[in-house]
């Protein structure tokens, strides 16, 4: 490979890195929480910014071209043409982000109850706002391919796992005013924050559950017995996440979709990531590095496993 191909790719990997928030730490930063951080890291298999660079780095060499070139399935052909590839400018995409930029610069502090895998799982802690929505919110690039996603494929029952402050939960919502969308956020806090965005996008249909996920997820899915569409973005580690797969599975039907969030965060969830895919009833999954795809359609027939560059 040319010189001048490897440091453009290189160029790409750094802009993507940086574009969702893992730019490498500044050293009074680093200095900060450095010893907390590293135990965290260390115990619970968390990788660090320069081993999840070279991974991604992998990843965007091998993984097949987001094009379509090359790719056989007429399914995952379409999805990369009219789905992954859409570059409309969809009338949601500006409402969301202008909420986004004003929450990006609101410096409120909150008492966020962290239930999942960071640091402060299990406890209480103050957060500003805006470090909330700099660290904890799904890019861009990846809330508008969920809008995508939701308005190309038109699931009825959408579940959301990880509400946060209701950026993803409104690129859902918006997709389609007839789906019915649940989610789910564990901090009283930052669930109060995402009612008020909600009201200011006029989104008054969705249920926003403020409880463990454990705790609403049997009643949900007596309610709605078969789930369309399921965004699973909270507790990040691997025996959690395959608990919350193996509780979602009687709701899935042939069409149903789950997407999983930061599937190569750590070796945990790479194990889980990879429980996913070997589980008997899912028959195609797509990898596009810090999200992952599942399908269940019978119509495929074999199953499969693709990587894509996105």
């Amino acid at each position: 490979m040319a010189d001048w191909v490897i440091r453009k790719k290189l160029r790409a990997v750094s802009y993507e890195l940086r574009a969702v928030g893992y730019e490498p730490l500044r050293s009074k930063r680093l200095a900060a929480h450095s010893s907390r951080l590293a135990a965290f890291l260390y115990f619970h298999g968390v990788y660090s910014r320069l081993q999840l660079a070279a991974k991604y780095l992998r990843y965007y060499l091998s993984a097949s071209n987001g094009r379509g070139h090359g790719v056989h399935s007429p399914f995952v052909f379409d999805f990369i043409t009219n789905v992954l590839n859409d570059k409309r400018d969809f009338y949601a995409y500006s409402r969301v982000e202008q909420l986004r930029a004003g929450l990006a610069a609101d410096e409120r502090m909150l008492a966020v109850d962290d239930f999942g895998a960071g640091p402060a799982g299990g406890r209480s802690q103050r957060r500003k706002l805006s470090a909330i929505v700099q660290t904890a919110v799904k890019p861009r690039k990846y809330g508008q391919l969920l809008f995508r996603m939701a308005a190309y494929y038109r699931p009825h029952y959408v579940l959301e796992l990880g509400t946060s402050v209701g950026i993803t939960t409104s690129y859902l919502a918006m997709a389609d005013n007839q789906a019915i969308v649940t989610t789910i956020e564990g901090s009283a806090a930052v669930a109060e924050i995402a009612r008020e965005n909600f009201k200011k996008l006029g989104l008054s249909s969705i249920a926003l559950y403020n409880r463990p996920f454990d705790e609403c997820l049997p009643r949900i899915i007596q309610h709605h017995p078969h789930l369309d569409f399921v965004f699973i973005d909270g507790n990040h580690r691997r025996e959690p996440t395959l608990d919350y797969f193996q509780r979602l599975l009687p709701a899935m039907n042939e069409n149903s979709v789950i997407v999983f969030d930061d599937i190569h965060w750590s070796r945990g969830m790479e194990s889980a990531w990879q429980a996913v895919k070997s589980h008997p009833r899912v028959m195609m999954t797509i990898d596009l590095f810090f999200i992952g795809l599942v399908f269940f359609r019978k119509e495929f027939k074999v199953k499969q496993d693709f990587v894509i560059r996105f």
